[in-house]
C-alpha cells in the first residue's frame, strides 16, 4: 500500500541522516519496543560497486544491530540474511520474537542486501519510497526501470551473487564487535552465505541454514523445474484421495464454478500451489478441495483471507516489499540452467501438475541485459565453520532432497548438522518456531541437535 505524502517525507527526514554519517552507528528511527527494535543502531555503509575496484564508483548498504536485552549477559551476535533474492533484513523483522528466543544472549544483526530495503537500488527512481507505488514498481515504472538497466549494463552486472557476498564479508568484517559471531541465512541467503565463505570467507562460530538452496550444479532442482517441486510437495501433502479430488475438480473446468470469480485469473493451481508456504493453509487443502468438488467455496475463501493477513504482516514496513528487478537479474542470470527456455517448454512441463509456480514464467526472455555466471557457480567453501542446517520435508521452495544432497557435499568441507522438520515447509523461524529454537538453542550451546522435530501446531493438526 502507498504511503501518504506526509508519511513518506517524514520517513525520509528521520532516515536521511544515516546516509550522511556513513559508517557511524545511530539510533534507528524506529527504535520501537514494541517491535522488538529497543535501543537498536542503524548505518549506511560504503562500499564499493565492484570490489575488484575499490576506488571506483560505490554503493550504500544500510545495517540495523538489535542489542542483546542484557548488556551483562551478551555473548556477541548474529547476522541474519534475508532470502530472495531481493529480500531486505526488515524482512525478517515479522521473526524477531523467534530470533530473540534462539539467540537471546546475542545481538541480531541485519543488512538490507545491495538493491534491496534501503541499501542502493537497480533502479533508483522507481524503487524510492516516494516513487509511485513506493519501492515496488509500478505499472508504469517498469519500462523506466529497464531503461535504466540497459542504459549502464555494466552497473546492472555488479548486482551479482559474488558482490553482494563481498559486502557481506566486509559488513562483518567492519562491524563485528567483540565476542561470538555466527551468521544466519534463510533461503536466497544460504546460498549467498556459502558464496561468501569461498569468495570472502569471515572467521565464524557457527552457521545456521534454514532452508538450505540445493547444490547450484544440480540442474533438475534449479528454478526453472520449481513447479515440478511445487507439484510433488502439493500431492504428498494432500495425500492420495484428496489428489483424486482435486484432479475431478480441474478437469471438470466449469467456467460457473463458485470459486472462479475469486482465483486471481481463474488459475486455481497457482493459488493453490501459494497456500503450501503455510503448514496452517497447507494443511486445509483436503478440506478446501473436498467443498470445492460440491461447488462451496467458503473453505477456500476463507484461506485466500487468511493468506492476505499474512501477506500484510510480512510486508507491513514500507521498504519490506521484495525488489523484483533483482530478483528476476539474479534469478535468470545465474538459478536458471536453460537460458533459452520457452514459454511452450513451460506450459507443457505444466500440463498435468496440479499446482505450479509462477518463477518458470518468470524466466522466460527476460527483459533485462543479463550478466555472466561467476565462476564459483557450483563449487563449494574450502572450509566450514560449526554449521546448522534444518529444513522441512514439505518445504516447496528449497527441495528436501536437494537439501540432503548438499549436506552431504559440505560436510566434506567441515562439521554439519541436520534437523528434519516433519511436514515442515519453507522459512522456518517463522512456520516452526519451536523447532527452530529447539535446534539452533542446542547448535548453540554446542549440544546435539535433534534429528527430527515435529512442530506442536503440526502435530495437533495432523492427530
Amino acid at each position: 500500500m502507498r504511503l501518504s505524502a506526509a508519511a513518506l517525507l517524514l520517513s525520509a527526514g528521520l532516515w536521511v541522516q544515516l546516509a550522511s554519517a556513513a559508517d557511524a552507528p545511530t539510533p534507528c528511527p524506529d527504535a520501537s519496543p514494541a517491535l522488538l527494535l529497543d535501543g537498536s543502531e542503524c548505518l549506511m555503509a560504503a562500499l564499493p560497486l565492484r570490489h575488484e575496484a575499490p576506488d571506483g564508483a560505490g554503493i550504500d548498504v544500510f545495517v540495523r544491530r538489535v542489542p542483546a536485552p542484557d548488556a551483562a549477559r551478551r555473548r556477541g551476535e548474529v547476522w541474519l540474511v534475508a532470502g530472495g533474492p531481493g529480500e531486505p533484513g526488515v524482512s525478517l523483522h515479522p521473526m524477531l520474537a523467534t530470533f530473540r528466543a534462539a539467540f537471546p544472549d546475542h545481538d541480531l544483526v541485519l543488512p538490507d542486501h545491495r538493491g534491496t530495503g534501503r541499501s542502493t537500488r537497480l533502479c533508483p527512481g522507481q524503487e524510492s519510497l516516494d516513487s509511485a507505488d513506493g519501492v515496488t514498481l509500478a505499472e508504469t515504472e517498469w519500462g523506466p526501470c529497464i531503461g535504466t538497466l540497459y542504459a549502464d549494463p555494466a552497473r546492472t552486472a555488479a548486482f551479482t551473487i559474488t558482490q553482494a557476498a563481498q559486502d557481506l564479508s566486509a559488513l562483518v568484517a567492519r562491524h563485528r564487535r567483540a565476542g561470538e559471531v555466527h551468521l544466519y541465512a534463510v533461503s536466497y541467503g544460504t546460498q549467498l552465505a556459502l558464496r561468501m565463505l569461498q569468495v570472502a570467507p569471515q572467521p565464524l562460530d557457527g552457521l545456521v541454514l534454514d532452508g538450505l538452496v540445493p547444490p547450484e550444479s544440480a540442474e533438475q532442482w534449479d528454478l526453472s523445474h520449481r513447479t515440478a517441486l511445487v507439484d510433488a510437495v502439493g500431492r504428498d501433502a494432500l495425500g492420495s484421495d484428496a489428489t483424486a479430488t482435486y484432479a475431478s475438480v480441474l478437469a471438470k473446468s466449469d467456467p460457473q464454478a463458485a470459486w472462479r470469480a475469486h482465483v486471481p485469473a481463474g488459475d486455481l493451481r497457482l493459488t493453490l500451489g501459494t497456500l503450501l508456504n503455510f503448514p496452517t493453509l497447507r494443511d486445509r487443502l483436503p478440506e478446501i478441495v473436498g467443498a470445492l468438488a460440491q461447488d462451496d467455496a467458503e473453505p477456500l475463501l476463507a484461506a485466500l483471507e487468511e493468506l492476505r493477513t499474512i501477506h500484510a504482516q510480512l510486508t507491513a514496513d514500507p521498504v519490506a516489499s521484495p525488489s523484483l528487478p533483482l530478483v528476476m537479474l539474479i534469478s535468470s542470470s545465474e538459478n536458471n540452467g536453460r537460458r533459452d527456455l520457452d514459454r511452450a517448454t513451460v506450459d507443457a512441463e505444466a500440463r498435468d501438475a496440479l499446482f505450479t509456480s509462477a518463477i518458470p514464467g518468470f524466466l522466460v526472455d527476460p527483459p533485462m541485459p543479463l550478466y555472466p555466471r561467476d565462476p564459483l557457480f557450483g563449487k563449494t567453501p574450502d572450509q566450514l565453520p560449526r554449521t546448522l542446517v534444518i529444513h522441512g520435508t514439505l518445504d516447496p521452495n528449497t527441495p528436501y532432497a536437494g537439501a540432503r544432497a548438499h549436506v552431504a557435499t559440505l560436510s566434506q568441507a567441515g562439521p554439519v548438522q541436520m534437523t528434519t522438520v516433519e511436514r515442515g515447509a519453507h522459512l522456518l523461524a517463522f512456520v516452526a518456531p519451536a523447532c527452530f529454537v529447539e535446534a539452533t538453542t542446542a547448535f548453540l550451546e554446542g549440544e546435539d541437535v535433534p534429528e527430527r522435530c515435529i512442530e506442536p501446531q503440526a502435530a495437533s493438526s495432523s492427530a
